[in-house]
């Protein structure tokens, strides 16, 4: 704690007394230069509820994790679980499954999300655990005026949606509800082959093969329901509630299928400007969330008389008090945060005659992980420099209620600093050097593949990067260099930790070519080499070269786009970890939106035009994969998908 305050008041006194300020500017320098913003997601990705499908479409630098037709999770430059911090309208929320069948993204949808922010790299001392990524998404907010709409979709593969918003209030009060159901058949591959075909055509074993070949993929409903109260112009509550319940997901990849996934999350913040001196704004926020995931073998084969289940439960709580103030034209912000998250699981055996159940293992024993946290951050501007300094200590205890566990205890001490160059309203170049961490989960600890010596996972970066427009072209290349001490990694029977290192590059831009026709651009390219002494230095889940590339022409009320996703082969693997190569592959969708009426709007679009025959998903053993032999079998990803949405809006 020493170390921090004094890293803290230096950091302070450092800025405070540098020469040349300027007028203070309240915008984050690291969101400003280093952060990527998706807008208006529930009105432009509606082709599905799926949020990690919206990322990877709209970011190069996303690559999805694809284990069925919903629920799918995302890779940000190299990392995925625990290593990437995912918010939800401020609120942490972890997936139950340890075999990733409902990651932090499944549980809102994109008809619910306003826009998604994501900060590459360790600058973020806010939240706990922010290793190599935040991803923020934020929901629709209630408005004063009543406001409303019903949008109702339909897709190939049986695909069904229906969804509703309202919004209202006064001046004092604004209020917001919004709900859907969606259900979906089975996709089928560019061969035309559904979860049960491939599942023969690939030789999966009978008995892991599916009873009903013609089984619906998910049904899937949600509400979100917010509250905003305005005590008066100055300050204000918000409250907010969301509910996910999503039925029979089937997840061809694996052994198991989801018998259902509930996930609740609730939200209090409270917001105070302008309370003096020594606050410039004041928040107090608490968030709880829980995750109820049973996954069974029922709907297999070998479960036609007999079936395994595995339920896994997981809850998370937190707290956060954070005040910002004005100092000598700098923006001091400084806050405690807390939390503690649960994960339990069990499983048992059910008789399907007489439907009597046994208990059959613990795989997972009740485990709590606690965090305290002080952090800090000091922005400040020095004529054409801006820069920000985040500090941020760490102290977490990681409880198991199994007595023959060990309990473990991790101490971090995480900093950055994030400068941007204004060379003039055209050129700006940015630079960042941070340290982060986060500490091992309940499962990489204490599962059957559990290690309980792990150490936390240090991530030590530098980013550079510039943004430059010239007339109607922009271009913004970043370059990012990670050295991972102590990464967790399952290259054996177990998690070990391990050295290693992710570097690579991005592209981004726009091209206005006329007033109606637009180019929107993006490539991304990483590698990850182990350091240790392994048989294969390739790490795994590094997905390989690709680019989005999106036409726009939009003329009155009409918008057409043409887009591109190519992803070069997957031939740097890491076959110690039952990886495999993969071979590249070009997507081509058309979408086409128009407000035919200032209440009515259609869009209709096509993806995978071609229909093509491809795979996005490794096979890396983190995950449990259905298996021929030794050998784990790649599942293809969706093939020629067509789509309607008609919106009706007052």
């Amino acid at each position: 704690m020493k170390k921090l305050i004094s890293l803290s008041l230096i950091t302070t006194a450092v800025l405070l007394n540098a020469s040349e300020v300027q007028t203070l500017d309240t915008i984050s320098v690291v969101e400003t230069a280093n952060s990527t913003i998706i807008k208006d997601v529930s009105a432009e990705q509606i082709k599905s509820a799926d949020l990690a499908e919206a990322l990877s479409k709209n970011v190069p630098s996303i690559s999805i994790v694809r284990r069925s037709g919903i629920a799918n999770d995302i890779i940000l430059r190299g990392q995925k679980k625990d290593n990437i911090n995912i918010l939800l309208d401020d609120a942490k929320i972890y997936g139950a499954c340890p075999n990733r069948m409902d990651p932090a993204t499944s549980h809102v949808l994109s008809n619910n999300v306003e826009s998604i922010k994501i900060i590459e790299g360790p600058y973020d001392v806010e939240n706990f655990g922010t290793l190599s990524g935040l991803v923020k998404v934020e929901t629709k907010e209630p408005t004063k005026d009543v406001h409303g709409e019903i949008n109702l979709n339909a897709g190939s593969y049986g695909y069904k949606k229906a969804s509703a918003t309202v919004s209202g209030g006064t001046d004092r009060v604004k209020l917001l509800i919004s709900t859907s159901t969606e259900q979906s058949d089975q996709y089928k591959d560019g061969n035309g082959d559904n979860f049960s075909e491939q599942q023969i055509a690939k030789g999966i074993p009978t008995t892991n093969q599916y009873i009903d070949s013609s089984k619906k993929a998910y049904e899937k409903k949600t509400l979100l329901t917010k509250g905003q109260f305005n005590i008066d112009d100055d300050s204000e509550i918000k409250l907010s509630y969301t509910a996910n319940r999503s039925d029979e997901v089937l997840y061809p990849t694996g052994t198991m299928d989801a018998d259902y996934d509930d996930s609740n999350i609730y939200t209090v913040g409270y917001a105070a400007r302008n309370l003096g001196d020594l606050s410039k704004e004041l928040n107090l926020d608490y968030y709880y969330s829980d995750v109820d995931h049973p996954m069974s073998t029922k709907l297999r084969n070998n479960g036609s008389v007999n079936y395994m289940t595995a339920r896994y439960k997981t809850s998370i709580w937190g707290s956060k008090i954070k005040n910002s103030m004005e100092i000598a034209d700098s923006l001091v912000t400084v806050g405690l945060d807390t939390s503690v998250r649960n994960w339990r699981g069990e499983m048992y055996r059910t008789n399907v005659s007489t439907g009597a159940t046994s208990m059959n293992s613990t795989p997972l024993a009740s485990t709590d992980t606690t965090n305290k946290a002080i952090f800090s951050k000091v922005e400040k501007s020095f004529g054409k420099l801006d820069l920000e300094v985040g500090t941020r200590y760490d102290y977490s205890d990681v409880d198991s209620s199994d007595e023959a566990k060990n309990d473990k205890k991790y101490v971090g001490l995480n900093a950055n600093i994030f400068a941007i160059y204004n060379v003039d309203k055209d050129m700006k170049y940015f630079a960042g050097v941070g340290k982060s961490s986060r500490v091992p989960d309940a499962r990489e600890l204490y599962s059957s593949t559990g290690n309980s010596d792990l150490d936390q996972t240090k991530n030590y970066e530098a980013d550079l990067g510039f943004d430059k427009t010239i007339g109607n072209f922009n271009i913004k290349p970043k370059l990012f260099y990670s050295v991972l001490k102590d990464y967790i990694y399952n290259a054996g029977t177990k998690f070990e930790n391990i050295d290693a290192k992710i570097y690579g590059l991005d592209i981004s831009g726009l091209y206005a070519m006329t007033d109606n026709l637009s180019l929107d651009y993006g490539v991304a390219y990483q590698r990850g080499k182990k350091d240790d002494n392994a048989t294969d230095k390739d790490l795994a889940e590094i997905p390989p070269l690709k680019a989005n590339l999106a036409l726009n022409y939009e003329m009155d009320k009409s918008k057409y786009t043409a887009e591109v996703i190519a992803v070069d082969k997957w031939d740097s693997y890491d076959s110690s970890a039952k990886e495999q190569e993969l071979s590249g592959y070009a997507l081509f969708n058309l979408k086409y939106a128009n407000q035919l009426h200032k209440n009515f709007g259609v869009t209709i679009g096509v993806d995978n035009l071609f229909d093509k025959v491809y795979n996005s998903t490794n096979t890396y053993q983190d995950i449990t994969y259905a298996s021929v032999g030794s050998e784990r079998v790649l599942f293809n990803d969706p093939g020629r998908y067509g789509y309607v949405n008609l919106k009706y809006s007052f």
